[in-house]
């Protein structure tokens, strides 16, 4: 995705971890009627942060002399990000920030490593005035101090976010430091951790997962997983690739960052992940890489790919429409385009009389190749990105991540993103009559909205839409995915986002829900209001619990510093762990202030507003009346009305 995708997480995942500094008289354990519970005390918890694509600092590992420029690289001078030497030397950066297409290898001349530690996550371009727009988890761990939360209970785990994942392995042992991450926080607390992946961060703990099945003996694989992960909240999950990865791969996208289009796209392919986050069809999967591991077939041979009747009975691999719709110069001939013929449909009629010709292709098509095979004679990007798919993707050894994802055996799953904004869906491209990397230009694009599909234009188009629209990065149907891992009965409650009193609650219990079929709920919507949709386990495996939240209008970025999304986080965890809790999930009966930042000031009553949770107390260095209505009680006390 974007960069900085994980730069917003810092203060959602605080209230979690706030938990370890709530005095053990509010309740000590895990209680309740089902598995999945934790037995130990909430100081035992530890908070692990995996931040998503390009939200960890890189630092130079050699030195490198930059001609006509007073800015050299030195070791541990910053690479990602710098924007004083990416704007006076960006020559010498590019060469610190790209990898070699094929290998992954450093550039000779100067070579990034990934930083260690909090400060890796901090701040990217730490600075008076870079500092604060690059900030990513500074202020979180201010407020951590505050607090009072010990440092050994907050642990960050950064990657070279430009590597596919088997050269993560294989280069940094990333996998293995992650697993040793885990051990070590759970002899050093004596309890789990909770887990918070960000964007492509879950797709890194989708594989370590994998990857942890092969390392450790198959019957105590589930055992390690209970003793050392209590929780897992999957934050803007690109679950089945997001379409905004193409139009980096194409066309490029700069992120922000002052360089050319053609600039970023030639970065950002020469990253193997570029890859990892491609579209793909959700009725195709991969043959079990577990099974096959301990079979008598060599490891190095590639997955079978397999696609059951669905995808070719329905349109556009599950998806809205096509990725890709692009114009390429007329056909001139089988020999000039041999890795196309029989691939896709071609006019001829048009390719006879010189005409340029409309290819479109599927998300299948875009994971499986045939989209890089049908433009190998066209770009110059498609055969070192086709080489990389083959060899990173297809033939990785642990998984093909370009597969659907099954809930993993992890005993609580909480699955969150935003919905209804406009979310890229579709590209159509054409030559731009320019050089590459310039040589594509996009001519219209597609958007999915509340349920319908417009173009750039605002013209309506046919397809597929969802029930509704993604968060303005991701798609609904990939965000989504993960309403698969519900039970069989779900339980629906819809609430407003801001504090209420229950009169606009809606539930809906015991829905029955049909596999890889979404859940469209019953119920009615206020069109000034913004919701939160809660979809719970009714039915679920023993010992596990799934839910999903649906949050309106919340921007992949900014969701994760959302007030509401940090009080329900703050609210189920303060549930989850209380000895005399009453249901399985937090009640969604009500919603009143928890902090003093809650409590505002109500000109119309001429009081403050909540007067049963708030008072108007006048401190030293107010300046207006909102700031001077207060708690009438700790939020200590107001958390009991959730157990």
């Amino acid at each position: 995705m974007r960069g900085g995708h994980a730069t917003l997480l810092a203060a959602s995942f605080l209230l979690l971890l706030l938990l370890v500094a709530i005095p053990a008289a509010h309740g000590g354990g895990g209680g309740g009627t089902d598995g999945g519970d934790f037995a130990g005390g909430h100081g035992k918890l530890s908070g692990i942060i995996i931040p998503g694509f390009a939200s960890t600092q890189l630092r130079a590992w050699s030195i490198l002399d930059c001609p006509y420029s007073p800015l050299d690289f030195n070791p541990l001078d910053l690479v990602w990000l710098d924007t004083t030497k990416l704007l006076s030397a960006v020559n010498c950066w590019l060469k610190c920030m790209m990898l070699d297409p094929y290998n992954q290898t450093d550039h000779p001349e100067c070579k990034s490593r990934p930083d260690g530690g909090l400060s890796a996550i901090t701040e990217l371009d730490p600075g008076y005035i870079t500092g604060p727009l690059s900030s990513v988890w500074k202020e979180w761990v201010k407020w951590c101090i505050e607090f009072g939360i010990e440092a050994n209970a907050i642990i960050a785990v950064p990657y070279d976010w430009r590597l596919p994942p088997n050269k993560l392995e294989e280069r940094d042992l990333y996998f293995h430091k992650l697993k040793i991450t885990f051990e070590t926080a759970l002899k050093l607390r004596g309890g789990p951790s909770i887990v918070f992946a960000h964007s492509l961060g879950n797709n890194v703990f989708r594989y370590f997962l994998e990857w942890l099945k092969l390392e450790i003996a198959p019957k105590k694989y589930v055992k390690w997983l209970d003793e050392h992960i209590h929780a897992y909240f999957a934050v803007g999950a690109p679950l089945l690739g997001a379409t905004e990865t193409i139009k980096a791969t194409l066309s490029g996208f700069t992120s922000g960052l002052p360089v050319s289009e053609g600039t970023a796209r030639l970065m950002f392919n020469s990253f193997g992940s570029s890859l990892w986050m491609m579209p793909f069809s959700k009725h195709c999967r991969a043959e079990n890489g577990y099974l096959k591991h301990f079979s008598a077939r060599s490891k190095k041979g590639h997955h079978s790919y397999h696609c059951d009747d669905h995808e070719f009975q329905a349109n556009y691999s599950g998806w809205p429409t096509n990725i890709i719709n692009i114009e390429i110069p007329a056909i001139r001939g089988e020999e000039a385009y041999p890795s196309f013929v029989g691939a896709t449909q071609v006019n001829m009629s048009d390719a006879e009389y010189g005409f340029p010709t409309l290819l479109s292709f599927s998300a299948r098509e875009v994971s499986d190749g045939t989209f890089f095979r049908a433009m190998a004679d066209y770009d110059s990007d498609s055969q070192r990105l086709l080489y990389q798919l083959e060899q990173s993707y297809h033939g990785d050894p642990v998984l093909n991540p370009l597969t659907p994802w099954d809930r993993p055996p992890l005993r609580n799953i909480f699955c969150i993103y935003g919905t209804d904004l406009k979310t890229e869906v579709g590209y159509y491209y054409a030559p731009s009559g320019k050089p590459y990397p310039d040589n594509w230009i996009i001519t219209d694009v597609i958007y999915e909205l509340e349920g319908s599909l417009y173009s750039r234009s605002g013209n309506l188009v046919e397809g597929n839409p969802g029930a509704a629209s993604g968060d303005e990065t991701v798609p609904y149907n990939s965000l989504s995915w993960c309403k698969n891992w519900l039970g069989s009965k779900v339980n629906i409650t819809r609430a407003p986002q801001s504090e209420h009193d229950g009169s606009d609650v809606q539930v809906d219990l015991d829905v029955e829900r049909e596999p890889e079929m979404d859940i469209i709920p019953n119920m009615t919507r206020s069109p000034r209001v913004k919701y939160i949709t809660y979809y719970e386990d009714s039915e679920s495996l023993p010992g596990k619990r799934t839910a999903v939240w649906e949050l309106d209008k919340a921007n992949h970025r900014n969701i994760v510093r959302s007030p509401v999304l940090m009080r329900e986080l703050w609210l189920e965890m303060w549930h989850d762990i209380h000895p005399d809790k009453k249901s399985e999930f937090v009640t969604k009966a009500t919603r009143g202030p928890l902090r003093d930042e809650d409590c505002y000031w109500d000109y119309g009553k001429a009081r403050c507003a909540w007067a049963e949770h708030c008072e108007y107390r006048y401190l030293f260095g107010d300046v207006h009346l909102g700031q001077s209505c207060r708690l009438k009680n700790s939020s200590a006390d107001l958390l009991l009305h959730y157990v």
